[in-house]
């Protein structure tokens, strides 16, 4: 059963690579039946062509198909030809270069000479982002504004052909114009029509070396827009690559959670040809992890099929979490919670090892026990259903769908038992290589029946290396969170990982997804030719100073061009506004200008004092 309006991918249920049409990149084909290409970007000042060569260098050397490059202006565009000149000589000339362009249609001209590839932003490239000059648009204003751009853009358009460029044509969540946002807000049909506006003038001139993107530090955001782009062009017959990626993601481990989340999130329904993963690092850091995120899903093709007779479908373009009765302090519109995995110790042996948060719940593989070491018993779905010694007591069942639809299929009863149960939760399991899918499916199933049972989504691991865990659990786990699917979270792994890696990883996923925040968010883009300030170490100084804040989110961004907008919905901003200088912001609104950077941390933390959301470390909030 598929309902046609939420037609966003071929099927819920098989994993397949998205077919979309090859676009050429230099001598890299991008899309189709390709590879999904690994990219990165510069953060050195592009006029800077030594600097910027030996980090394309070593940004190649590291796995990268690409490399991108910050073009604020002309200048910086006449200098591409120096970097593309000293990288033939050094034995590099296969390698693609792409332009990077805001604002700038001057620049953008001069660059397709010397590049492969240049990235546009819909939202500034001819019109500048969002000002709210103009508030209201008549239809006749509207089309008059598309005219324009269609006259200038076909134009740019005729040259990239001419030369054998591509064009990414990439909008950012907060850089929308004044004609987009009139109509639509800053909402994901006025991000997807931002660019769906400039595809069809694409499209009508048969331009079709386009990739496209779009990019939100907020992974839901992110994950519903990218979804409802798709579905777009699938109506109007489009099939362009995507280039997929959560922009100012941040640093670490957090960084790394947030961008698997997101883009493993998409590429789990077969979406992304190519990727970048914006960490607040070195960037060439950024590419064998991406290696890694693709790769996990290499193989999943080959999964066990997944049975879905009948299913109740979410709104996949909208957050909106799964409607359920609360039993105890689990489901409902209670906080979803965290289950940690004893790994052999005992309760009282666990307390005295406890970092950062505590956990709600605790599990031995036979029981689950909350903070006051009361234990719950857990049950086979058999069990359950034939020899439930615990009914109108608080229990949990374990259960996978294979199970469910074998029980089901001999005893249909248990629908109607798990239908009308009210002091039960589903300890919801997939060793399917497609989990992602399996658990969906389940739930899907489950709401088609009505079945209100409370989910806590458990899965198990054979691994010793943290990073692929994280990897593992936020491709498996990280899509249901962001689609409203869980009550709880249960990790449990057989290998070396420690009990607080597992711990935090859960409450890590769970920030991560947006559903349960526990610790100060930092969206901070990774730096590129327009920083103003020394990147990481302003953020590692800021999150020092403002990390115990956990109801806040701080964007740290490098510069004014794309900052202000790419924050998103961020609660304060530290945004470079020149060298030395530093921009402050209260959400979206500028409220101190040009700070000395020396100065800018405490006066941020004046910021905060007056508006309410300072307090000392040592407090408990």
């Amino acid at each position: 059963m598929k309902d046609q309006n939420f037609n966003f991918v071929n099927s819920l249920f098989r994993y397949e690579r998205q077919k979309t049409a090859t676009v050429q990149v230099g001598e890299v084909k991008v899309g189709g039946e390709y590879p999904i290409r690994l990219q990165s970007m510069t953060d050195t000042d592009t006029n800077d062509t030594d600097a910027t060569v030996e980090q394309i260098i070593r940004i190649i050397k590291a796995g990268a198909d690409f490399v991108r490059m910050a073009v604020q202006g002309l200048r910086e565009a006449e200098n591409l030809k120096s970097i593309r000149a000293e990288l033939d000589k050094r034995g590099y000339a296969a390698i693609p270069l792409v332009a990077d362009i805001h604002f700038s249609p001057q620049a953008a001209e001069t660059a397709i000479k010397y590049v492969k590839k240049v990235r546009i932003n819909p939202g500034n490239f001819y019109d500048p982002r969002a000002k709210f000059q103009k508030v209201d648009y008549t239809d006749d204003e509207y089309r008059d504004e598309l005219a324009g751009i269609e006259e200038r853009f076909i134009p740019f358009l005729k040259a990239c052909a001419e030369r054998g460029t591509a064009l990414r044509i990439g909008a950012n969540h907060g850089s929308l114009s004044d004609r987009i946002m009139s109509r639509y807000g800053d909402t994901p049909a006025g991000i997807v029509e931002s660019v769906m506006e400039f595809l069809r003038i694409c499209k009508k001139v048969e331009f079709h070396n386009v990739v496209i993107s779009i990019k939100a530090s907020n992974t839901r955001l992110m994950v519903y827009t990218v979804r409802l782009m798709n579905y777009r062009m699938r109506l109007e017959g489009m099939n362009y690559p995507f280039h997929i990626g959560v922009t100012e993601a941040g640093e670490g481990e957090d960084g790394r959670i947030k961008s698997a989340v997101g883009s493993g999130t998409l590429l789990a329904d077969g979406i992304g040809d190519t990727i970048r993963v914006s960490l607040t690092e070195d960037p060439a850091n950024e590419i064998g992890f991406a290696r890694k995120l693709v790769d996990i899903f290499k193989g999943r093709e080959n999964h066990a099929p997944i049975s879905a007779p009948m299913i109740s479908q979410t709104n996949p373009f909208e957050y909106e979490r799964r409607s359920n009765r609360p039993v105890g302090d689990i489901g409902g519109k209670k906080a979803v919670v965290v289950i940690a995995s004893l790994n052999n110790y005992t309760l009282e042996e666990v307390r005295s090892l406890n970092t950062g948060m505590e956990p709600d719940y605790y599990y031995d593989g036979k029981r689950i026990f909350n903070k006051a070491g009361r234990a719950f018993p857990i049950l086979s779905l058999e069990d359950y259903l034939f020899n439930d010694m615990y009914t109108n007591q608080e229990r949990f069942i374990r259960a996978s769908k294979p199970e469910y639809d074998a029980l089901k299929a001999e005893n249909p009863e248990i629908v109607e038992k798990l239908k009308n149960e009210r002091k039960a939760i589903v300890i919801m399991e997939s060793d399917n290589l497609n989990s992602f899918a399996e658990l969906r499916a389940f739930f899907m199933e489950l709401d088609a029946h009505i079945c209100k049972n409370p989910v806590i989504l458990h899965r198990s691991y054979r691994e010793d290396n943290y990073e692929d865990l994280l990897i593992e659990a936020s491709t498996d786990l990280g899509g249901l969170l962001i689609d409203g699917y869980g009550d709880g979270i249960l990790l449990s792994n057989q290998g070396t990982i420690g009990y607080n890696e597992l711990k935090d990883l859960s409450f890590g996923l769970l920030q991560a997804s947006r559903m349960r925040v526990t610790r100060t968010e930092f969206v901070s883009c990774p730096g590129c030719g327009r920083t103003l300030f020394e990147l990481q170490g302003t953020l590692a100084e800021v999150k020092k100073h403002f990390r115990h804040l956990n109801h806040l989110k701080i964007g740290v961004m490098g510069c004014v061009v794309n900052g202000p907008g790419e924050m998103g919905d961020v609660d304060y901003g530290y945004v470079g506004s020149g060298p030395g200088h530093i921009n402050l912001y209260k959400g979206q609104k500028l409220v101190k200008r040009h700070v000395p950077s020396e100065r800018a941390v405490d006066e941020l933390k004046k910021l905060m004092m007056e508006y309410g959301d300072w307090y000392e470390p040592t407090l408990s909030r």
